[in-house]
């Protein structure tokens, strides 16, 4: 067995975890590559029991064979793993080294039983449906995909925007806000959900529209099937606007004219047997927890 362990950051606080993996993975004689600029931070504070390989993006995947992504971190990382990975079908493990942590759910005491497990291929694979950003004008080169969400927001201070908003072509409505969110299920307990938007099980087959701060009170979160096309005409008073996809994020003019679609392949997550969805957000949101008395 082979895996790809990625991050972004060593934070010294989390040396002893990264060690334990290391460890673990030895253990269990698998393979380990690793991302070549967290190598570069690993190396004089990691001991490393074997050799490793080093990662350096997507390319590797038609030249080496992998059968896990292993990040390290918290869900950003999940969603940087995924600008590596693309269509290569390879699963995620997503080991929580920050703090709420939806997608990547396994905590970090439990890594040595976690990769015992992956060892013994006792674990769940979900496959997570991404969206995809279609633009008249080049944006975001090779990777117009996003796991979480796509946002048009409005630059700095400035004032609020003017979202034309049309779904399978037919005109939805004009929003005045900060700006407009789409987010995928897996988007819907990120910014979507701090805006106001629902929460969507995975599965759900959907997209959520969420604006940010309307001027109209009115206006709400709206869930439609992600069999659908959503186009937007932005303008207002600024000349820049910006647009993102996931983390990742480039300036647009009023000239863009942008539309959100279901993206042509998913992202594969790994979960322990124990840890789905309701466990997730039971556990990270405190539900079913009386703390009146604690």
């Amino acid at each position: 067995m082979q895996v790809v362990v990625y991050s972004k950051v060593l934070k010294d606080k989390d040396i002893p975890h990264v060690q334990h993996l290391f460890d673990a993975l030895h253990k269990e004689r698998i393979n380990a590559y690793v991302y070549a600029p967290y190598l570069e931070q690993l190396k004089g504070k990691i001991d490393f029991r074997r050799d490793v390989g080093v990662f350096e993006g997507y390319l590797d995947f038609s030249v080496k064979k992998f059968d896990f992504f292993i990040t390290l971190g918290g869900d950003g990382t999940i969603l940087g793993a995924t600008t590596h990975i693309r269509d290569s079908n390879v699963p995620i493990m997503g080991i929580n080294l920050g703090r709420l942590g939806f997608l990547a759910s396994i905590e970090k005491k439990r890594i040595n039983e976690a990769i015992a497990l992956l060892k013994r291929g006792m674990y769940n694979i979900e496959e997570r449906r991404m969206l995809f950003l279609e633009s008249n004008l080049p944006i975001f080169g090779e990777i117009r995909f996003a796991l979480n969400d796509c946002t048009l927001l409005k630059r700095d201070t400035s004032s609020m925007v003017t979202i034309h908003t049309f779904i399978n072509g037919a005109y939805l409505n004009t929003y005045w806000a900060d700006g407009i969110i789409v987010a995928t299920p897996t988007g819907s307990t990120g910014y979507s959900l701090s805006c106001g938007g629902p929460i969507i099980f995975p599965n759900s087959g959907n997209f959520v529209i969420t604006p940010v701060a309307p001027h109209n009170l009115n206006v709400r979160p709206i869930v439609i099937s992600d069999d659908s096309v959503i186009s937007f005409e932005i303008e207002g008073r600024a000349e820049n606007f910006l647009c993102t996809l996931d983390s990742r994020f480039e300036t647009i003019t009023s000239a863009h004219q942008l539309a959100v679609r279901k993206n042509d392949f998913p992202v594969r997550l790994l979960q322990l047997q124990d840890v789905g969805f309701m466990e997730t957000i039971r556990s990270k949101l405190a539900w079913g927890v009386d703390t009146r008395n604690h």
